[in-house]
């Protein structure tokens, strides 16, 4: 008997969401639709541009996100993740905690130093780009895994952004192994554009020789095949995991098993905030394949959380709405 649906290590981030104009975004030096890790001084410098705008605070991060979404379906969840002994981080275990996510931070002393925090700045035409401050988190290890919560779970999940850490690299690899030992299932996003582009060997090695689950989009997808032709991408990506999902924003997604490629439709939708979408709609096909449903199925009600996710500002669904949107699909 599996005592979590989904087992997650990633990036434990507060984000603090601005809307700007692109004419902003570019005389700050961000990079549209990507991520860009920041160290202290940029943060400092980035936050003079946006001073006196209207901020929204959120807990974050990747798989943070997609376990949150996973635990208001109805699911159970565990994320593995690292906070400083600072507000933010009690913010951020408090959040957790309120959504029904069982943590190593309850078990755990925090120690000193800043929580990483993620300045997400939405443009007018719904993209998302992203300032990262690691803080805390670049220091994440193997000593926030709980191997005995890894053996019980259905699935074990990591974040591509881990690739970007040598710690949490390693962190991710050894629970890896862990759920290998203990036939739990893989599962890994790319995450983003820029981990493939300067952190392709780290995400090899959680990929090692395959996975059971693995999340792209579309643009992820073609960078790390080096080709915009869509049979090529399925071709190379379903070598490296047993199911894919390909998310194609307003084209729906595409899931991949073997020689079967299901092309499940998107739900119409005005996107008015793209930040989130990814690691809900994984959060969301977590939950169903965890829960009897067929990929089919799954990818539906992602499609639909996602959709619903990218139609406010924000990250992060309600319960209440998850829950919704759960029983239309």
């Amino acid at each position: 008997m599996s005592h979590y649906h989904l087992y997650a290590i990633g990036n434990a981030l507060v984000d603090t969401e601005y809307e700007v104009s692109d004419a902003l975004l570019q005389t700050m030096g961000v990079s549209k639709r990507h991520m860009t890790l920041i160290d202290t001084a940029q943060r400092a410098e980035l936050l003079g541009h946006v001073q006196g705008l209207h901020a929204r605070r959120t807990g974050g991060g990747s798989a943070g996100n997609t376990v949150v979404a996973l635990a208001q379906l109805g699911g159970k969840a565990f994320y593995s993740c690292r906070v400083a002994d600072d507000e933010l981080g009690a913010f951020y275990s408090q959040d957790l905690q309120a959504n029904g996510v069982a943590t190593n931070l309850t078990h755990t002393a925090a120690q000193e130093g800043q929580t990483g925090s993620c300045m997400v700045l939405v443009t007018p035409d719904a993209e998302r780009s992203m300032c990262t401050f690691l803080g805390a988190t670049s220091q994440l290890d193997a000593s926030a895994l709980h191997p005995q919560d890894i053996a019980k779970s259905k699935i074990y999940y990591m974040e591509g952004y881990l690739a970007a850490s040598p710690t949490g690299l390693e962190a991710g690899v050894k629970g890896r192994q862990i759920a290998i030992e203990h036939q739990v299932q893989t599962a890994l996003t790319l995450s983003d554009v820029s981990m493939i582009n300067f952190c392709r060997q780290g995400l090899e090695a959680m990929i090692g020789n395959g996975l059971d689950y693995l999340f792209a989009n579309e643009e992820e997808a073609q960078t790390w095949c080096g080709t915009t032709d869509l049979d090529t991408i399925i071709g190379q990506l379903s070598q490296l995991a047993s199911t894919v999902c390909l998310t194609r924003g307003p084209k729906g997604c595409i899931v991949v098993q073997g020689e079967q490629r299901i092309e499940v439709p998107a739900v119409p939708t005005k996107a008015v905030d793209t930040n989130g979408a990814g690691d809900m709609f994984a959060g969301a096909f977590l939950y169903g394949i965890t829960h009897g449903q067929s990929p089919a199925q799954a990818a539906a009600l992602a499609n639909r959380a996602a959709a619903a996710v990218v139609s406010q500002h924000g990250n992060r669904l309600t319960a209440a709405q998850l829950k919704s949107i759960a029983t239309q699909a």
